[in-house]
C-alpha cells in the first residue's frame, strides 16, 4: 500500500448495536476497494475483522478491528469496533483516534440502545458522524418509522441523504438525494441510472431538508436559499461538508451490507464530506520535561508523535503496539521515546494492519495509524514520540471494571501461566483487572460483564493453553468486638534443659472506629514485662488479629492494652511472650462480645428517568440505602447509594436487564459495616464446616 498524504486519510470508526451489521460493511467497503476477491461472512468465520477465534466461534466481534482500503484515490482505515456492552472499553479507545464514524442501525430493529449509545458517544467525542440504517434488503422495513425514531433523538440534524430504490427483498439500489442520482448492483457491479419517475415525488420533501441544512451553513448561502436562487453543485457539496464538519448535520444513508448495495455509495460520501486529519484542530501535550502544555499540527512537518490506542498480545507474534501518527511523519530512522514511561524503545519495522495481517512500510505520515511490534515498555494509552522533541498525551479514560469472580487453573501445574496469560491479556485490554486476595486466597478478575469475563476465559486457553474454572467470589468479611474484656496469657513449658515462660494481661476493647487498624498500647509498669520481650507481644497480638474467633476472618477496630505480666529470668524469650500474646487473645476476644463485619460498597448509578422505581425497589431488596439523585441531561438520573458487597455480584448483568442495557454503574469500596444476624449465622456456619472439611 503506498503513503498517503493526510489530506487525503479518512480514520472512520463504525459503531452500532451489536449484530447491526457493521463488520458486513466493512468487508463490503473492503470488496468495493478490491482489498478482497470475495466477501466473508460473520456466519462462516472467513471476514477480514472477525479474525479471533472466540469471534468467530460467537459470531460477534470482540476485538477492535483495522481495515485500511484504497478507494477513490484515498486511503480510509475502517475502525470496526465491538457492539455489545461488555467491550465498550474498546470503543473508547478507538473513539480517541477517530476523526468520524458511521453509525449502523439495523434497520428491521430501528434505533436500539446500542444506536443510542453510539450517538451518546459521538456526541461526547464531539466529532462528526453518518448514520446508515442497514438490512434495507428485509422483508418489513419502514424507513420512515427508523427515521421517526431518529430524528426523535437528534431532531433536525438528521436528514435523509439517500433513499432505496425497491423494497425490502426487492430492494436492487439506492438513490442519493443530494445528486439526484440512481445506483443500481447488477453482477457485482454498480450502474449509474436515472432515478425512478415514481420516486421524485417522494425525493423533493427530502432534498428541500438538505438544501435547507445547507443554506443554514453560512449567511451567504442562507441569503441566496431564501431569495429563491438556486444554489450551485459546489456549494451544494461545500456546504454539506461545512455541516457535516460543524456536527450540524447527521447524513442518513441507506444500505444492504450483506448485498453490497448502496455500500460504495457511503464509501464515496466518506471522501467527499467525512473530514481528513489535517482539518483536526490543534492538538494538545505537555512537555514531559517542564510540565507546559505544548502543540501540535497534524502536518507532516511538524516533529513526530503518536498516541497508542490498543495492544494486541499474540503468544507467537508477540505483543503489537497500534498507534495513531498524531504529527510528523514515522520511518525506520526516527528516534523513539515512551514518554509515558520515560524510556527509549528499540524499535524494529513499521507496520499497517490488515484484521490479523500485518504488511510492512516504509513510513507513515500524520494521521495514519501504523502498528509496531515487541516493543517493551509500552502500552496501551502511551505516547510516542522522537527523542528530540517530546510530547505527552493524556490518556483515554476506559471504564472501570463492574463484575468480579474467582479464577483458577484446573492444572495446577499451569498457575504460573495463568498468571502470564492474565497479565498479557491486561495489556490488551486494560478494563480487565486481576490480583490475589491475601484473605480469600483467591485470584479474582474483574471485567465489565460476565459475557467479558467468559471471553476472558476462552482466551486463556486458546491463547495461553490454559483451561481456567470461573468460581464465585468470596466475600472478605471482617470481625470486630463491642464491648471491653481483659484476659491473661499464660505460656509456661519445660521439657529438659532451658524451658519457655511468658506471661501478660491484656485489656482488649473496641477502637473509635470499627474500620481502624489494630491499635496496640504499652502500659507495663514496674518491668513487669521487660521491655525488649514488649515487641514481641505486639507481634503475637498482631498474627493473631489475622484470624478471628468467629470464622477465621481478619479482625479491625480494636485497641488492645498490655497492662501486666510476669517474666523468668532465664526461661522467658521473646517466643514465649509471642505465645503468651496469643493465648491472651484466644481468652478474651470471646468474652468482648465479637461481630462480623461484612464490606459496603459506594455505587453511582446512571439510568433514564422512566427507571427510577424500579432501581430504587431493586436497592431496597438488595439492603441498598439511596444516598442522593442528581437529574442530568438527556433524561437521566445519577443515584448514589451504598449497599453490602455480598448483594452486588451480579449486579452489572440484573441492572442490564432491568434497563435495557441503558443504565450504567460505577462501585467502589466505603467501609465495614456490622452484618445482620442471619447473615452472621450463615458465614459462622459455612466457615466451621469449611474448618471441619480441613
Amino acid at each position: 500500500m503506498k503513503t498517503y498524504p493526510t489530506k487525503s486519510i479518512r480514520n472512520v470508526l463504525l459503531l452500532g448495536h451489536g449484530g447491526s451489521g457493521k463488520t458486513t460493511m466493512s468487508e463490503a467497503m473492503a470488496f468495493n476497494a478490491g482489498l478482497i476477491d470475495r466477501m466473508g461472512s460473520v456466519e462462516e468465520g472467513n471476514t477480514i475483522s472477525d479474525f479471533d477465534s472466540s469471534e468467530k466461534q460467537h459470531q460477534f466481534s470482540i476485538s477492535t478491528s483495522i481495515i485500511p482500503i484504497e478507494y477513490g484515490g484515498h486511503k480510509i482505515n475502517l475502525i470496526d469496533v465491538p457492539g455489545y456492552f461488555d467491550f465498550i472499553g474498546e470503543a473508547n479507545g478507538a473513539l480517541r483516534i477517530a476523526d468520524a464514524a458511521i453509525i449502523v442501525v439495523d434497520g428491521l430493529s430501528g434505533v436500539q440502545v446500542g444506536t443510542e449509545k453510539a450517538i451518546e458517544m459521538i456526541q461526547k467525542a464531539d466529532i462528526p458522524a453518518f448514520i446508515v440504517v442497514n438490512k434495507m434488503d428485509k422483508e418489513n422495513i419502514e424507513f420512515s418509522k427508523v427515521m421517526d425514531q431518529l430524528q426523535e433523538l437528534l431532531g433536525t440534524k438528521a436528514v435523509p441523504f439517500m433513499l432505496p430504490m425497491g423494497e425490502g427483498p426487492d430492494m436492487t439500489g439506492v438513490v442519493n438525494i443530494v445528486d439526484m442520482k440512481g445506483s443500481e448492483r447488477k453482477d457485482n457491479r454498480c450502474f449509474d441510472v436515472e432515478v425512478p419517475e415514481e420516486m421524485i415525488a417522494d425525493l423533493e420533501p427530502y432534498r428541500e431538508m438538505i438544501m435547507e441544512g445547507v443554506a443554514q451553513t453560512s449567511e451567504e448561502l442562507m441569503d441566496k436559499y431564501f431569495e429563491g436562487e438556486e444554489l450551485t453543485e459546489e456549494e451544494i457539496h461545500q456546504g454539506i461538508r461545512e455541516g457535516v464538519l460543524e456536527r450540524d448535520l447527521i447524513p442518513v444513508l441507506v444500505a444492504s451490507s450483506n448485498k453490497n448495495i448502496g455500500v460504495e455509495t457511503v464509501e464515496n460520501m466518506i471522501i467527499d464530506y467525512f473530514p481528513s486529519p489535517a482539518d483536526h484542530e490543534v492538538i494538545k501535550g505537555i512537555n514531559p520535561n517542564d510540565k507546559k502544555e505544548i502543540e501540535r499540527q497534524v502536518e507532516e512537518t511538524e516533529p513526530f508523535s503518536a498516541y497508542v490506542f490498543k495492544t494486541i498480545a499474540d503468544p507467537f507474534v508477540g505483543k503489537l503496539s497500534i498507534f495513531k501518527v498524531m504529527s510528523g511523519i514515522l520511518d525506520d530512522a526516527t528516534d523513539i521515546i515512551n514518554t509515558t514511561k520515560d524510556e527509549k524503545e528499540k524499535t524494529n519495522h513499521i507496520y499497517i494492519l490488515r484484521g490479523n495481517k500485518q504488511d510492512e512500510v516504509d513510513k507513515l505520515i500524520a494521521g495514519d495509524i501504523g502498528a509496531y511490534s515487541k516493543l517493551n515498555s509500552t502500552v496501551t494509552g502511551d505516547t510516542l514520540a522522537e527523542s528530540a522533541n517530546p510530547i505527552l498525551f493524556e490518556p483515554t479514560e476506559l471504564p472501570k471494571p463492574v463484575i468480579s469472580i474467582a479464577i483458577e487453573a484446573k492444572s495446577k501445574s499451569d498457575v504460573d501461566k495463568l498468571s502470564t496469560g492474565l497479565h498479557r491479556l491486561m495489556e490488551e485490554d486494560p478494563t480487565i483487572q486481576f490480583e490475589r486476595n491475601p484473605e480469600t486466597r483467591q485470584t479474582l478478575l474483574s471485567g465489565l460483564g460476565e459475557m467479558h469475563l467468559n471471553i476472558i476465559s476462552d482466551k486463556l486457553k486458546e491463547k495461553f493453553g490454559v483451561e481456567v474454572e470461573l468460581l464465585p467470589m468470596k466475600i472478605p468479611y471482617r470481625e470486630t468486638i463491642t464491648s471491653t474484656a481483659e484476659a491473661q496469657g499464660r505460656h509456661k513449658k519445660q521439657s529438659g534443659g532451658a524451658g519457655q515462660f511468658g506471661d501478660v494481661w491484656v485489656k482488649f476493647e473496641p477502637a473509635a472506629d470499627m474500620n481502624d487498624d489494630f491499635e496496640f498500647i504499652d502500659e507495663v509498669v514496674g518491668g513487669a514485662v521487660p521491655r525488649n520481650f514488649i515487641p514481641a507481644v505486639e507481634k503475637g497480638l498482631r498474627e493473631a488479629m489475622d484470624a478471628g474467633i468467629l470464622a477465621g476472618y481478619p479482625v479491625t477496630g480494636v485497641k488492645a492494652t498490655l497492662y501486666d505480666g510476669s517474666y523468668h529470668a532465664v526461661d522467658s524469650d521473646e517466643m514465649s511472650f509471642k505465645m503468651a500474646a496469643n493465648l491472651a487473645y484466644r481468652n478474651g476476644m470471646p468474652k468482648a462480645n465479637p461481630i462480623l463485619l461484612e464490606p459496603i460498597y459506594s455505587l453511582k448509578i446512571t439510568v433514564p428517568e422512566e427507571y427510577m422505581g424500579d432501581i430504587m425497589g431493586d436497592l431496597n431488596k438488595k439492603r441498598g440505602r439511596i444516598m442522593g439523585m442528581e437529574p442530568i441531561e438527556g433524561g437521566k438520573q445519577v443515584i448514589t447509594a451504598e449497599a453490602p458487597l455480598a448483594e452486588l455480584f451480579k449486579y452489572a448483568t440484573e441492572l442490564r436487564s432491568m434497563t435495557q442495557a441503558r443504565g450504567d454503574f460505577e462501585m467502589e469500596f466505603a467501609r465495614y459495616e456490622q452484618a445482620p444476624q442471619n447473615i452472621s449465622e450463615k458465614v459462622i456456619e459455612e466457615a466451621k464446616a469449611e474448618k471441619d472439611k480441613k
